[in-house]
């Protein structure tokens, strides 16, 4: 550690007279009035969830075009993820799903600082921890702001209701540029199955897409996360250069979603889910 750091974690700790607060702490005139974002998916949350005079520092990919909220965070003062930048700025409270590293949360408590942890997105819509209900009333609790994070579970809910059970079991394939998809396990798959769509990776996790298998059958349509790009690396070779790959895109319906849908865990996976509705919708009128 720095002498700069251990410096600034002495001011810190001196200036505190108390022990860390938690989340469950923060709410009502207690809610926290400089907070810290460290990444772009907790950006997302505290865009959403909290005032602007709340927020003191965003994550540098917050305007970027995968943040969901980028609009929003537009004249926002922004931070690098560096314990020396976000220690020095004196904020009431951190809020990361990845950023500063693993140690971050241990590390800015051991300072005095309070951290609220997005928290990892296991499914869209269920009674676990990892829910997106669940993970958004978390995150609107930590920012003070409950009452906001029961509105916007509400909405999330019966958007959701509304475009569930519309696809009659169509089949969808997920590819990326890389020509990597996704199987159960996986909030991808979540998402196709949230449409009311069966995964055509039946293998769990994420894997080159099945060319062998798709040389016999193939999906209805095709979920494409290629935003805006169909190689990373142009002159590298990917699934997505094979004939099998190609031909699906010419020959099936492709349904291109944005990287700031997915990118993250959070209610805007439903602007996915819409549009993968539409596009199952749409392949029935095709001739």
């Amino acid at each position: 550690m720095s002498r700069l750091v251990i410096l600034l974690l002495a001011f810190i700790l001196a200036a505190c007279g108390g022990p860390p607060r938690t989340s469950q702490d923060v709410s009502g005139p207690d809610r926290p009035m400089r907070i810290v974002s460290l990444d772009y998916c907790a950006d997302q949350y505290v865009l959403k969830l909290a005032d602007r005079e709340q927020v003191l520092a965003l994550s540098p990919d917050a305007t970027r075009d995968f943040s969901y909220m980028r609009d929003h965070a537009q004249g926002l003062p922004t931070v690098r993820p560096v314990a020396e930048d976000v220690l020095i700025l004196k904020p009431d409270l951190v809020v990361r799903a990845y950023g500063g590293g693993p140690n971050a949360t241990a590390f800015f408590e051991r300072a005095g600082i309070p951290v609220l942890n997005v928290g990892w997105a296991s499914n869209v819509d269920s009674e676990e921890v990892g829910s997106i209900p669940n993970i958004i009333r978390h995150m609107a609790d930590g920012l003070g702001h409950p009452g906001r994070g029961r509105k916007l579970v509400a909405e999330f809910r019966t958007r959701l209701t509304e475009l569930q059970a519309r696809t009659d079991g169509k089949s969808a394939l997920y590819m990326t540029p890389a020509g990597v998809t996704s199987g159960p396990g996986s909030m991808v798959h979540e998402m196709l199955l949230a449409a009311g769509l069966e995964n055509f990776q039946t293998e769990p996790g994420w894997r080159s897409i099945p060319l062998e298998a798709l040389a016999y059958d193939q999906p209805d349509l095709i979920a494409a996360a290629f935003f805006g790009t169909l190689t990373n690396h142009p002159d590298a070779w990917t699934p997505m250069k094979h004939p099998v790959a190609s031909n699906l895109l010419e020959d099936k319906t492709v349904v291109q979603l944005e990287g700031s849908w997915t990118a993250c865990g959070g209610w805007f996976i439903l602007d996915a889910i819409e549009a993968l509705v539409g596009g199952a919708n749409s392949e029935d009128s095709r001739p």
